[in-house]
């Protein structure tokens, strides 16, 4: 026994180096992290997104949440894969799937809509300047079908997109007969006025004003129809109501003078053709998706009056899915019969810029820009300029603004057409509204 516990303590350390060494430690993998910078920012501007701590071609859903005032959640998703050493960056890695493809750095913000559970065809636009819309931005493992459960989430970050910038100022209007809202930007001025109108939904839109006053503008945010006293529908129309507008904005102490400019889409480009042709104080007109002649209700002006071009119900279209279609029903404006609609825009002294999208489904702005084109040219005016975007739809709103197909027609409620390819139409919006302000600044001064 004695003998065999010597052999066996001889042979304890030839045992010890036949083992296995222990294997190597793993590199501790880092956590992994999302980063977006400015976490607090303007609405209007591009933010970068970086994704640290992935495997090496690691595949991963990005996605974006938000929701309105009212509680709607709306949501974005794109599939991505780290490069090698871990790392994502959305200003130049691409997206292999999802809401959208290809190096899209705002792709996560233009794509958002309504999540599977909510009403469809809801936009987001805040109805408050006052509050940052917040998004929420979730790595999950994995790439996700678009409709099913996502993988679990490995990191997420908060985002603020602010409409308004420190120091603007919003006045609530109710001068004489003109209701809205006026932004002013910080310091004394004086600043460029501009007065911003939105289409045929009515109501006060002031999310685009409140961005011009960051910018530098002094805007006015004019609703014409159903807010406050203003009249419900849009029945009739009185430039004089323009008109006031027009001069308080130009006499306001913080406005440069001499004239004052005017942004509108929709019926509210049609409303700033007819204010820059008739009204002195107004010398530049930006029209984005607006027709050359009056449309729907009644202009009046003193004597004169423009009478609506008219929209055949019989000429819509309805898709299988309920979605209507009513590009082809608003009555022709080159039939001479409907000449008593144009709007005679070679009387304005001032510059136009009108802006257009080449797929907008709404109505036919691309035909309607050349048309008052071609009336500034048989009067030899060059006054103008065009921005006809490929791709875009209707409403062509400031970057990152989340593009909506279809929409519900506040007035008809139903799900209507505006048109236009998500991407194509987010590059609109953001190359337009440096167009834009660069316009407004060169005729204002």
């Amino acid at each position: 026994a004695v003998m065999w516990r010597a052999v066996a303590a001889a042979s304890a350390p030839v045992r010890a180096l036949c083992r296995a060494p222990p294997p190597p430690a793993a590199p501790r993998r880092r956590a992994v992290s999302v980063a977006v910078s400015p976490a607090a920012g303007l609405a209007d501007e591009r933010v970068e997104t970086r994704v640290e701590g992935l495997g090496p071609g690691q595949p991963v859903t990005l996605r974006a949440v938000a929701a309105d005032e009212r509680g709607c959640l709306f949501q974005s998703c794109a599939h991505y894969r780290a490069d090698g050493r871990g790392e994502l960056h959305l200003g130049t890695d691409a997206s292999h799937g999802g809401d959208y493809t290809g190096v899209e750095p705002m792709g996560l913000f233009w794509s958002l809509a309504p999540a599977g559970m909510e009403r469809p065809y809801q936009r987001l636009v805040p109805r408050s300047t006052g509050t940052p819309m917040k998004v929420e931005m979730l790595v999950h493992q994995g790439h996700s079908l678009l409709g099913a459960f996502p993988g679990p989430v490995v990191a997420k970050a908060e985002v603020e997109r602010w409409f308004t910038a420190p120091g603007v100022r919003r006045i609530r209007l109710k001068e004489g007969g003109v209701r809205g809202s006026l932004f002013l930007p910080p310091g004394d001025g004086p600043f460029p006025g501009v007065i911003d109108m939105y289409g045929d939904e009515g109501g006060l839109i002031e999310f685009r004003s409140s961005l011009l006053a960051t910018r530098g503008f002094a805007a006015l945010s004019l609703p014409y129809f159903d807010f406050e006293d203003l009249p419900k529908v849009m029945k009739e129309f009185n430039l004089e109501y323009f008109e006031e507008a027009a001069r308080f904005l130009q006499r306001h102490p913080k406005v440069k003078g001499p004239g004052v400019g005017v942004i509108g889409t929709g019926k509210g480009a049609e409303l700033a053709l007819s204010m820059i042709t008739f009204l002195p104080e107004v010398v530049a007109a930006v029209c984005i998706s607006g027709c050359s002649s009056n449309t729907v209700a009644d202009l009046h002006y003193g004597e004169m009056t423009l009478p609506g071009l008219r929209f055949d119900m019989n000429k819509v279209s309805v898709s299988d899915a309920g979605v209507f279609d009513t590009f082809e029903a608003l009555d022709d404006p080159t039939n001479p019969a409907n000449s008593p609609c144009t709007i005679p825009i070679e009387k304005a002294e001032g510059h136009f810029l009108l802006v257009v999208g080449e797929d907008d489904r709404m109505w036919k702005s691309s035909l309607y820009a050349e048309l008052a084109i071609r009336r500034l040219r048989q009067h030899g005016k060059e006054n103008f300029e065009l921005l006809s975007y490929p791709g875009a739809g209707h409403r062509i709103d400031p970057p990152s603004t989340p593009f909506c197909q279809v929409a519900l027609d506040r007035v008809l409620g139903v799900p209507v057409l505006g048109g236009g390819e998500s991407k194509a139409h987010a590059h609109a919006q953001e190359h337009s509204w440096g167009k834009i302000q660069e316009f407004l600044h060169l005729h204002l001064g």
